[in-house]
């Protein structure tokens, strides 16, 4: 008989989707995740696909979905190591990282102002620092502080622990494992941006005003180290011409050789951003082809009214800096004019591909991916979302729903 639970890994929007579709059709679900709290890529946007919502908007509700479902257990922190067994029964083991803050937190923010120590703050992709203890990010789930204590500063410890009334603080908390007995899985581990330090023409790494989309989206965000305002890291100003490099990594054998989907409705998307604050702002769109599929014909005509867009069909060859205003020269061959393009602009955004989250990273015992990353589908072990393939939200969230329907035939079959 097929153990009538599920293990869903992964808590960013697929992940979510694919937890609340199964309990609600009242199946027992855990869902693991790594990071300290759910939301995954979608709560890092600006906004996203179709109807360009910000991310409270879809994650909001998933999370009122899973507070009211008790039969959803939420593990954060929480890797998973090994999968054994076959479709219907799997043995699973999972490890949790300590938090060092437990569930009497109330996110009151005290123990972060008398804080001193700080580290890099991942979730805006290294433009901004936080504090050693801080809260993931605004939208956070669970609401509850995280400590690194590998960042402390010297007598921050003691300053942390008096400062909260709760007594939430546990800085002798310990790993732990957990041993999960489930019917089938669902892959929702997500997407990671390519390293954009692989491109070695492109600057990013070397030029501070060479950024990535996912930075881009965070300094457009309300949430993000500029308070939404979109500014060059080198000295604080608004950009008054940009440049987009499509297909940073994606469709090249020698970094990801498959199209990465979105990365041109990114860059569309992202000129409105410009635009929304300065009308003005010169745009110039570095593309190999422009890709809008299905419905997404209507934003390319969108963009191109609402901003100042120029596109150059050619692949970027390289980018330079000029040493005293910081301004980038973005060089490429015009393929339809057959003229050799030098760009002096302000900024440059790479359009960096999507790579699988188990892409050159540790693979779980008896889990399957392809040679790119993808996770491969079998009878009790799917996937949905990024894991998957490459996708937008809106797909990836129908890959989901039809992930927990294919686990729970699994179950059903015995």
């Amino acid at each position: 008989m097929a153990n009538d639970k599920i293990l869903v890994v992964g808590g960013g929007i697929s992940g979510i989707t694919a937890a609340v579709e199964a309990a609600e059709m009242e199946y027992d679900v855990y869902l693991v995740e790594r990071e300290p709290s759910l939301g995954g890529r979608v709560a890092q946007l600006r906004y996203y696909f179709p109807k360009l919502c910000p991310p409270t908007c879809g994650l909001e509700m998933n999370y009122r979905r899973i507070k009211t479902n008790p039969r959803i257990t939420v593990y954060t922190l929480a890797t998973v190591k090994s999968v054994s067994g076959g479709p219907g029964n799997y043995r699973v083991t999972v490890e949790i990282a300590p938090r060092y803050v437990n569930e009497n937190c109330t996110a009151c923010g005290e123990c972060e102002k008398v804080c001193q120590g700080e580290r890099e703050n991942t979730f805006d992709f290294g433009l901004s620092r936080t504090k050693a203890i801080y809260l993931p990010h605004p939208m956070a789930f669970p609401l509850r502080y995280v400590l690194d204590k590998s960042a402390l500063a010297e007598g921050d410890l003691d300053r942390i622990m008096a400062a909260c009334k709760y007594d939430a603080i546990d800085p002798n908390m310990q790993p732990q494992t957990v041993e999960l007995e489930v019917g089938a899985i669902i892959w929702a581990t997500g997407w990671k941006p390519y390293d954009a330090r692989k491109l070695d023409n492109l600057g990013y790494g070397r030029f501070a005003n060479v950024i990535t989309n996912m930075q881009m989206e965070r300094l457009a965000s309300p949430t993000g180290p500029t308070g939404g305002k979109i500014l060059r890291p080198s000295d604080q100003t608004a950009p008054k011409t940009v440049a987009f490099v499509q297909c940073a990594g994606s469709r090249d054998e020698n970094h990801l050789p498959y199209c990465s989907y979105i990365c041109c409705l990114a860059s569309l998307k992202q000129s409105l951003y410009l635009a929304e604050q300065d009308k003005d702002t010169e745009i110039f769109i570095f593309y190999i082809d422009i890709r809008t599929p299905g419905r997404y014909e209507k934003f390319l005509r969108r963009a191109q009214e609402e901003a100042r867009i120029n596109f150059i069909k050619g692949k970027v060859a390289k980018i330079e800096e000029d040493p005293e205003t910081k301004d980038l020269i973005v060089t490429a061959e015009d393929t339809l004019s057959g003229k050799k393009v030098s760009q002096r602009v302000n900024m440059v955004v790479l359009a960096v591909g999507m790579q699988p989250s188990l892409a050159e990273g540790e693979v779980p015992a008896g889990v399957s991916v392809d040679e790119n990353g993808f996770v491969r589908i079998s009878e009790g072990m799917y996937a949905c979302g990024c894991a998957r393939l490459p996708l937008d939200v809106m797909t990836s969230n129908e890959t989901a729903t039809a992930a927990a329907l294919k686990a729970i035939q699994t179950i059903v079959r015995g």
